[in-house]
């Protein structure tokens, strides 16, 4: 064991669990006044949700056995899991894995709130949370990161493209179509600096998201963190040029989401590209996330009230098949079409579709199980005109 190794992950990991609090800030400064406390409350429940159940199965579905689509129960409760040695020819112990793999799935989940909060019922949430959690997550997770299928492939996702991103994005686009649009729709970002402090918190927690992902203290965690740095930067600048060309002034809240519109990016690609194609990415990252809340979304007139859609899962999506484009093998080890290899982008696309598909289909069925489980899985619309902050929370911001 490699004690500086062990400590960089142990300090990421912290980094990745800051995340959750730090969105759930900035989708309370972005979401409805009258659901502004609820809408902060529910990311941190997930915390605990999401905990529990990597603990009790989701650990052991992802990272134990070697099956081709979910791994097995021989972890359940963390039992046979080392906390001083590794056996996945790590330089860290299992537990320091198994704590750094388990905040991934927390972040994950909470990402899929944003979509639509405010009209869901609080019980419908957890039961839905919970059983994706166990057959979403922990399967992609398996298949990209456990040596799965899709590792089988040869498909990269550095730190969470494809497994965080994607599956999370589609997620909530897919429970925003199943729901519905809100009612008397009042949204207007309503905290800007809860969207700062927030998306600050988050973009500190994604130096560990990514840089961690080398899980030891080395030229790849540099790299990472690098990449994260220069990515996230240059999608601040062409969000910000994008929204003064379209609405004739670039906004805070809008700057700061270029900069995770950025992060989402990066994030497959991290350890895998140079610098130079980082910044690349993060320019395109910034208008095309713009473009996926704006015109895409008004185009096809569905209600991702936080765009959860359109800046996780159209961002993971294109930072994903430029992963492929721009992979290095001088740099990070893996040709991509910059090395002339354009198998890659292929296995990319590959494994892009199949996460759309699985993540789809599945939070149908799902939503459909959580419907029989906990109905009614939608507010009322005099409920929802109300918000969660006075039916739950007994409060109203003002």
């Amino acid at each position: 064991m490699n004690t500086g190794d062990l400590a960089w992950v142990l300090i990421s990991a912290a980094l990745v669990w800051l995340m959750t609090p730090g969105l759930a800030l900035f989708y309370g400064g972005l979401g409805e006044r009258r659901n502004l406390l609820h809408t902060m409350f529910v990311p941190i429940l997930i915390i605990g949700i999401a905990t529990m159940v990597w603990f009790t199965v989701g650990y052991s579905l992802a990272f134990g056995g070697a099956g081709d689509i979910i791994g097995n129960f021989k972890h359940l409760f963390l039992s046979g899991v080392s906390f001083t040695h590794s056996t996945k020819s790590l330089t860290i112990p299992d537990g320091a894995f198994a704590l750094f793999q388990g905040m991934f799935p927390i972040i994950t989940a909470a990402i899929i709130t944003g979509s639509v909060i405010g009209r869901v019922r609080i019980k419908a949430m957890i039961v839905f949370i919970t059983l994706w959690l166990i057959f979403i997550y922990t399967p992609l997770a398996h298949m990209v990161w456990g040596g799965g299928l899709l590792a089988k492939l040869g498909a990269i996702d550095f730190a969470g493209g494809t497994v965080v991103h994607i599956s999370s994005g589609v997620t909530g686009l897919v429970l925003a179509l199943m729901i519905g649009h809100r009612h008397n729709d009042k949204h207007v970002p309503v905290r800007p600096s809860y969207v700062l402090i927030g998306g600050a918190l988050l973009w500190v927690g994604w130096f560990g998201f990514n840089s961690g992902s080398a899980l030891a203290a080395n030229g790849i965690a540099v790299l990472a963190l690098v990449n994260t740095w220069l990515a996230s930067a240059a999608g601040v600048l062409t969000w910000g040029l994008a929204e003064y060309k379209m609405q004739g002034r670039a906004t805070l809240s809008g700057i700061t989401s270029g900069g995770v519109a950025g992060l989402v990016a990066i994030t497959p690609a991290a350890g895998f590209v140079a610098p130079w194609a980082a910044v690349v990415m993060g320019l395109l990252a910034g208008v095309i996330g713009f473009g996926g809340i704006t015109f895409v979304k008004n185009s096809f007139g569905y209600d991702d009230t936080l765009d959860a859609f359109g800046i996780h899962g159209i961002g993971g999506a294109v930072g994903a098949i430029l992963t492929g484009v721009f992979a290095d093998k001088t740099i990070g080890g893996i040709a991509g079409a910059v090395n002339g290899d354009w198998s890659l982008v292929w296995k990319q696309l590959v494994a892009i579709l199949f996460t759309v598909a699985f993540a789809a289909i599945g939070t149908y069925i799902l939503a459909k199980i959580t419907a029989v489980i906990a109905a009614p899985l939608r507010l009322t619309p005099e409920e929802e005109a109300q918000g969660y902050d006075n039916i739950m929370h007994d409060l109203t911001v003002e």
